[in-house]
């Protein structure tokens, strides 16, 4: 629905069209399409640049699926620290909104990079794809889910995802 919302017009108006590349994004990234996923986020990127339109970026980090981590960190690591920064002063707030509402605690200790590897492992992606998508070792990987289990609480991949995907 992104892409033909977009295809019809939909990129005319850029703050509507940064969201609508970000929503593919992340779909793309549940189906592990990352080529297809990293063209929407660079489309999107490209949309906001200009006029420093980057919160979108931060408020919908964990759902981009370590996008961010695998293109904008390397080629545009400043703006990366600012879109981080943003990300940790929304999810302060988020999580001071929906854990008194829902009675759930969302873990607010997890780093940004942990979430994101967190968020691919419980949606099924292996350690070596988590890897190669985030450009870091796959002993990284199991060093930051090992991290992100024990700050949850769970022992396991499955018990990860009921968590993450509530």
């Amino acid at each position: 629905m992104a892409e033909a919302t977009l295809a019809i017009g939909g990129s005319r108006y850029p703050i509507p069209a940064i969201y609508l590349n970000l929503v593919a994004v992340m779909d793309y990234m549940s189906l592990k399409q990352t080529h297809r996923a990293e063209s929407h986020l660079l489309a999107a990127w490209e949309l906001a640049r200009p006029d420093d339109l980057i919160e979108g970026f931060g408020e919908h980090h964990g759902l981009l699926g370590g996008m961010l981590e695998s293109v904008i960190k390397r080629e545009w690591p400043e703006e990366f620290r600012r879109i981080i920064a943003i990300t940790y002063r929304f999810s302060w707030g988020w999580r001071r909104i929906h854990n008194p509402k829902t009675g759930d605690q969302v873990a607010d200790n997890l780093t940004t990079t942990e979430f994101a590897v967190a968020m691919l492992a419980a949606r099924g992606w292996t350690n070596e794809e988590i890897a190669g998508h985030m450009g870091i070792s796959s002993h990284t990987v199991k060093r930051h889910l090992a991290e992100a289990k024990g700050k949850l609480h769970v022992n396991t991949r499955q018990e990860l995802g009921k968590y993450m995907l509530q």
